[in-house]
């Protein structure tokens, strides 16, 4: 059990452990500040990872009736099984009301979702942070791609992030380790693609090691990363970030600890109120700043929970996430597809960048654009015919199988919105939120001409069997959701500086996805982890003279 020493004030309280809280525990404390981290959840030992373990070893052989029992939301994502649906938040312990459909997946131990996250990472372009001014709809963010740029640079320098270089001006690039191989479907589909349509099929951007790098082994593709890694192959905050801030002596973290508000004295943030997670008695951390980084909407949770940033009206709105889980699918021709066909369980996939609405304004009756995450493996029948011999050899007959699945852009709302539900409480007696989030006709149109444009690649590659693929996903389940504290240059209208400081408490920083103004179609994490250390040194050099 933590107890502050009493009249002892930390340099700078911090919510949350995971991509964002892991940084700014790290930059932070090697500045020379003394440092506490406030996590809801557990902190996990290696030895609880089981991606080299098969699930004939498991209770329920993977089939657990406990994971849907206990957590009927988080289990719709596939990243929650048997194996770590306890890293996963209980449902029935972490409610929140749905006026629309929303599906919000949270963890809750240390290090957060960086321990099953897609580790997908892409930059931003100025055809984001700007889009505004492409095609004037909503609001442009008060920073540019320029403004990002080097602390993109600093992340990826740092996490090792495997890709290939393509000189895009609505995908930059970055310092990258060596690229992961196509597999034979996929050097079929990229060249047909790339010479019929003139778009770009790309190797995935991943934080995962091809080669060692800052002290940790290149990843050996045993495949599951969800349920951990070993080898501290693939980026998390425990492995890396907090490790170097721990590293420091300056880090004090404290978990099992579930924030409630932010103390307040004078007008400015005094450090955080938690709930001790097992015996439920109330708690207090105090600190000369504090640092919010407890994800989207838990940030924004704790903001209207402790009545504060809200005189512009805007906390708590504009909130966005990608649609996905659309597009097509087919057989590609492209040689034998046997079970020891191709490479190991390579953990990536290919991307094709967005290419509507990069220099024209809208097309087919919508603006901005999508992008498509897929690949092509081998897959087999085992409904096939036969017995015996004859069987095994059909099962074994397989096809090289691709699917193209769309990420779409999501317009900047404020009709989407959170809310405080103060009828409801979670377990540990903190109000609960209510979401109201749905696509717009926007979308929607975006979402029909991705699935189209799918169907046309495959068919100029070759593909047979091909199939539109149509179970579009509700509001929150691609895990991108970000917004509800949007950055901007008029406090009128926004909740954040340009260096993610409240207008209304100069002293709380907010670095997590809901500072974002758009989220473009890429995969928002790279982008989370570089606004924190763009933030974070602004707080370590200018910031921090008033603390002295």
């Amino acid at each position: 059990m933590f107890i502050q020493k009493p009249g002892s004030v930390y340099d700078a309280v911090i919510v949350g452990s995971g991509a964002t809280g892991g940084w700014a525990a790290k930059l932070l404390s090697e500045a020379g500040m003394q440092v506490a981290l406030v996590e809801a959840g557990r902190r996990i030992d290696p030895s609880e990872f089981t991606e080299h373990k098969p699930a004939w070893q498991l209770p329920y052989l993977g089939h657990s009736p406990l994971v849907s029992e206990t957590r009927p939301i988080q289990s719709t994502c596939p990243s929650c099984t048997e194996y770590n649906y306890k890293w996963f938040v209980d449902d029935h312990e972490n409610p929140y009301t749905q006026e629309k459909p929303f599906t919000w997946i949270r963890m809750r131990v240390l290090g957060g979702r960086t321990l099953s996250w897609g580790r997908q990472v892409y930059r931003m372009s100025d055809l984001d942070f700007k889009a505004a001014s492409h095609d004037g709809y909503g609001e442009n963010w008060p920073i540019s791609y320029a403004d990002l740029a080097p602390y993109y640079d600093t992340v990826e320098s740092y996490i090792g992030v495997s890709g290939q270089r393509e000189g895009l001006p609505q995908l930059p690039d970055g310092p990258f380790l060596p690229p992961m191989e196509f597999t034979c479907g996929e050097k079929v589909f990229k060249k047909e693609v790339e010479r019929q349509f003139g778009r770009r099929v790309t190797i995935g951007r991943a934080a995962i090691l091809t080669k060692p790098h800052n002290g940790r082994p290149a990843c050996h593709y045993c495949g599951p990363c969800y349920r951990g890694c070993i080898t501290r192959s693939y980026f998390n905050s425990p492995a890396t970030t907090l490790a170097d801030a721990e590293k420091t002596g300056r880090l004090t973290i404290i978990t099992e600890a579930v924030a409630a508000r932010i103390l307040m004295k004078d007008g400015k943030a005094a450090g955080v109120a938690y709930i001790d997670a097992n015996r439920r008695t109330l708690n207090e951390v105090r600190g000369k700043l504090v640092v919010l980084c407890a994800s989207s909407l838990e940030s924004v949770r704790l903001m209207l929970n402790s009545g504060i940033c809200n005189s512009s009206g805007a906390l708590g709105h504009y909130i966005l996430d990608n649609m996905f889980r659309g597009g097509a699918d087919g057989f590609i021709p492209a040689g034998e597809a046997r079970p020891w066909s191709g490479a190991p369980a390579r953990p990536n996939g290919i991307y094709i960048p967005r290419f509507r609405n990069v220099t024209e304004k809208e097309t087919n009756g919508f603006i901005r654009g999508y992008g498509y995450q897929g690949g092509c493996t081998p897959s087999f029948d085992f409904g096939a015919p036969g017995l015996g011999a004859q069987y095994k050899d059909a099962v074994r007959s397989g096809h090289w199988g691709m699917r193209l699945n769309l990420y779409t852009e999501c317009l900047a709302r404020k009709e989407n919105r959170v809310e405080i539900d103060r009828s409801r409480t979670d377990a540990w007696g903190v109000p609960i939120l209510k979401m109201n989030m749905s696509w717009s006709d926007n979308e929607l149109r975006m979402f029909a001409d991705g699935q189209q444009e799918a169907m046309a690649m495959l068919k100029a590659a070759g593909a047979e069997n091909i199939r539109l693929y149509d179970e579009r996903s509700k509001p929150g389940a691609a895990i991108h959701e970000s917004g509800g504290a949007r950055m901007g240059d008029d406090r009128r209208t926004s909740v954040l500086n340009r260096y993610n400081q409240a207008h209304d408490v100069e002293n709380l920083f907010v670095t997590d996805g809901s500072c974002f103004v758009t989220n473009g179609c890429q995969n928002p994490t790279l982008t989370m982890m570089a606004i924190t250390v763009r933030a974070c040194d602004y707080i370590t050099n200018e910031y921090a003279k008033k603390l002295v």
